[in-house]
């Protein structure tokens, strides 16, 4: 009955490596993500001041026009670039409540399994590779 016991504690610890896997790919992915989402930002910030040149030369003409327009852009982009990151997050937090949700499965059918060879007093096909 021991030998049940380690092996559920076994496959629980099993259980929480590959969780804790996936967790480390999936934070890994958001971080790409958002650095993605950085560079394009400072990309953005490189070469407005090339623009603005552009743009002071034409206000010259008509000032406010393109003061509005420029500010509309700018607005704009910053509004892209938050969206962006909150879809990044979001993704990043249904693909942790689907792991968590597929680590409490995966712990319940081990319990059930468990329950199961105790009351009949069987032991698992499949058992650690050790023995």
């Amino acid at each position: 009955m021991a030998l049940l016991v380690e092996v559920s504690v076994l496959y629980a610890a099993l259980a929480r490596v590959e969780t804790e896997k996936k967790l480390s790919l999936i934070r890994a992915w958001e971080e790409s993500e958002k650095a993605k989402a950085n560079t394009i930002s400072r990309s953005f910030d490189v070469a407005l001041p090339a623009s603005e040149n552009f743009v002071n030369v034409l206000l010259s003409v008509s000032p406010s026009a393109y003061q509005e327009n420029l500010e509309k852009k700018k607005t704009e982009y910053a509004e892209k670039m938050k969206n962006k990151m909150a879809l990044v997050h979001k993704a990043a937090e249904e693909k942790r409540a689907a792991v968590e949700a597929k680590k409490g499965e995966e712990l319940l059918k081990a319990e059930e399994m468990a329950a199961k060879y105790h009351a009949t007093g069987q032991v698992p096909k499949k058992s650690v590779g050790c023995f």
